[in-house]
């Protein structure tokens, strides 16, 4: 009796795992929900050189070596008399010098000299660069060997560069073993990756007006400047702004209009917030916190200036990538006067902004990076800069207590306007513990002012302001 109620049981069982198998087939039952904390994702794996040596190719005018050659040896240059005729197509990529003046420099086989400034070149030359990548470690001109989707990777191919034996020489007896059969599994030479990335960094954008006007609000000044408040400075969600506004205020709108209010604002304010004068230090330091944007963790690039309590970059976006990095950063570079020499900006490990890093060297913009690795001080740079480090965790955990309220963003313009008015409250508005109650960024025009409505609205002003003196 036992036997055949034990055998129907699990006949039950298995029909009920049938069905549920055939129903999720069927798609009758939805994919389990997002997760309600973001997954740390581990950084991917990757090693990043220092930079290169950047050769700046010097170009000549042939006409004026000519006119130096008449000069100095009172004759003319004349043309080759060769053998071998070059092409009428082949000039010197050096010095412009046309063809009648360039040597087949080996039998053919491509490569050229030029009579008139003596530069060896070939079709494929390094004078049509601006500038020629060398290694750091030999001095070897640097190849392309591969074409990914935002760079070029180039590689020294000098088997006798320094750092090429010294990575031979610390492999062990199995991985030298390894080597000789997949010498490809092994990063052993020096690489660099050159971005093609059209940004220009360090070009700041105009400021744009927003679509919906201020004045055509159906509200008072300071019903404005008390949305804002309790919007932004006290995190509350736009559903229970509405509410305290009819409930103490007695003032009906709905969550859809206080939406409206701050994208508005946030649209007028982000010129002055980007290109205000500020005074900063050189302690900087960068990193990335969580926030939800239709269903899907997004990424909010914060820097900070660590002395001066002063938000410079507040960057969202979907992915943790290198041209996020490199916008972030540009956001930071381009608050300053001038790029200050000894610049070092303090980051986590993630190798993204050591390429950002590599990109701003491309033109010419030059800056140090240190990255706190882990959770423990277990290398000298982690040590010394942990405190810097700690610092932008605490603006992420401010950032998160007004956030907290949201359970994220619809759409993406939707997060930047609360970044944005974040940042804006955070730089003119907020009084900070370690600037002794005192706001990071004084305006002497918001200091006098009774409450934070009119703050608020004093600072809007401002912004209209900054845009029509930018028109």
């Amino acid at each position: 009796m036992f036997d055949i109620i034990t055998y129907l049981l699990y006949f039950i069982q298995v029909q009920n795992n049938i069905i549920l198998y055939l129903l999720f087939c069927l798609g009758a039952i939805k994919a389990s929900k997002l997760p309600d904390k973001p997954i740390d994702k581990p950084y991917r794996k990757l090693k990043v050189d220092e930079m290169p040596i950047f050769d700046k190719v010097k170009k000549y005018d042939h006409k004026v070596l000519l006119k130096n050659y008449l000069l100095d040896k009172g004759k003319e240059l004349k043309p080759v008399n060769s053998k071998v005729p070059v092409p009428e197509s082949i000039s010197c990529p050096c010095c412009g010098a046309p063809h009648i003046y360039i040597y087949d420099n080996n039998g053919g086989r491509g490569q050229f000299k030029c009579k008139v400034c003596e530069s060896t070149f070939s079709r494929k030359n390094q004078f049509s660069k601006s500038v020629i990548l060398r290694c750091p470690h030999c001095n070897k001109a640097l190849e392309p060997i591969k074409d990914r989707k935002f760079f070029v990777i180039y590689k020294c191919k000098n088997n006798e560069c320094s750092f090429y034996l010294k990575n031979k020489n610390s492999l062990s007896k199995e991985q030298k073993e390894l080597f000789e059969i997949k010498p490809h599994s092994f990063k052993m030479h020096y690489i660099y990756r050159a971005f093609n990335i059209n940004f220009k960094p360090l070009s700041r954008t105009s400021p744009v007006k927003g679509s919906v006007s201020l004045p055509r609000i159906y509200a008072s000044n300071h019903v404005l400047g008390l949305v804002l408040t309790y919007y932004v400075n006290y995190g509350l969600s736009a559903r229970k702004t509405a509410a305290i506004m009819k409930d103490i205020h007695q003032v009906d709108i709905s969550h859809q209009t206080v939406l409206n209010y701050a994208n508005t604002v946030s649209v007028i304010t982000k010129p002055f917030v980007d290109n205000y004068p500020y005074e900063l230090s050189d302690s900087i330091c960068g990193d990335e916190t969580y926030i939800r944007v239709n269903g899907k963790w997004h990424y909010i690039f914060f820097f900070f200036d660590a002395v001066k309590k002063i938000i410079l970059s507040y960057h969202v976006s979907p992915n943790r990538d290198t041209p996020s990095a490199i916008i972030a950063l540009d956001d930071v570079l381009s608050k300053f006067k001038e790029i200050p020499k000894n610049l070092n900006i303090i980051v986590d490990g993630n190798p993204i902004y050591l390429l950002a890093q590599h990109f701003f060297a491309q033109h010419d913009i030059f800056f140090d990076v240190s990255q706190v690795i882990g959770l423990t001080n277990d290398d000298p740079v982690s040590k010394e800069f942990r405190p810097l480090k700690q610092v932008i965790e605490r603006l992420n955990r401010t950032f998160k207590g007004n956030y907290k309220s949201s359970h994220g963003f619809g759409a993406q313009h939707g997060s930047v306007t609360f970044v944005t008015l974040f940042a804006v409250y955070f730089n003119f508005l907020r009084p900070h513990a370690s600037l002794e109650a005192s706001v990071p960024v004084v305006i002497p025009e918001l200091e006098d002012l009774p409450n934070m409505p009119a703050r608020w609205i004093k600072l809007i002003q401002l912004s209209e302001e900054y845009i029509s003196s930018c028109a």
